[in-house]
């Protein structure tokens, strides 16, 4: 098989796409796969010194352009949306990852805890979708499907230790609106997949790995004793976004060594 054929099935050169939380953890590891894969990348994220950073970065290997956004609010979707129909007029790949967590004993759970992680992991990657339709559907055909891939957690396909409990209730709650969406929209050429990820080292994961002997221990208990890395993350949003995934939607795949599906 010819290199060309690789490029033709595996590849998303040209491709436009929007990451949100995209300038650290997971997201920003995207990010770079994409624009180094030739993808014409878009990153949004509420921090406007971050985005600049992260677009200087990534710019180095490709083309990448920040939008300082803050999609906690349905106002904020709609903005954003705004500003790339200014600037595209298609879309080809969204990716859904801007997430918030939050940890508490059940017993002094609040509802601002509650309200807040649902209304950015769950509430947001809806309204945005929405938002964006006119886009991702100019951007979608028979022959180059559009890609919605919506990033959850392992946290939300099985019970955690953590006591964070509106974030896998809106982790899991998004796993499920993403097969509904994958329903309907499967018609207008839009595909709709989720990964779940597990341990990667970020921020938002940076309490779990602060001393050498909770990392060790983490490690240790990791089906393939190691985290994730930039190849995990951005290869599967790649692969849900290339021809080599156009037949696959309304799927969830854990990214995290086996751990939900071989411990």
């Amino acid at each position: 098989m010819s290199e060309s054929f690789y490029e033709s099935v595996f590849g998303v050169r040209g491709k436009i796409a929007l990451l949100t939380g995209g300038t650290r953890g997971i997201g920003l590891l995207i990010a770079e796969g994409l624009v180094k894969a030739g993808a014409k990348v878009y990153v949004a994220s509420r921090k406007e010194d971050a985005c600049r950073e992260t677009e200087a970065a990534l710019s180095a290997f490709g083309d990448c352009i920040a939008i300082p956004a803050d999609i906690s609010t349905i106002e904020g979707c709609e903005k954003l949306a705004t500003e790339l129909e200014g600037r595209e007029q298609a879309l080809n790949i969204l990716v859904n990852n801007a997430g918030v967590t939050w940890s508490e004993e059940l017993g002094q759970f609040h509802e601002k805890a509650w309200d807040k992680v649902v209304d950015v992991d769950m509430k947001a990657p809806f309204f945005l979708t929405q938002s964006l339709l006119p886009l991702l559907r100019n951007g979608a055909s028979a022959d180059n499907r559009g890609s919605i891939v919506n990033v959850t957690s392992v946290n939300g396909l099985r019970p955690t230790t953590l006591h964070n409990y509106s974030y896998v209730a809106a982790k899991a709650g998004l796993g499920h609106l993403s097969r509904q969406l994958a329903r309907d929209l499967r018609d207008d050429y839009i595909n709709v997949n989720v990964m779940a990820p597990g341990f990667f080292k970020s921020k938002m994961t940076a309490v779990l790995f602060d001393t050498e002997e909770k990392e060790k221990e983490i490690m240790e208990r990791a089906a393939m004793n190691r985290a994730g890395n930039l190849e995990d993350a951005a290869g599967l949003v790649i692969y849900f976004s290339s021809k080599a995934g156009a037949f696959v939607t309304g799927e969830t795949i854990a990214c995290d060594g086996g751990s939900v599906n071989t411990t």
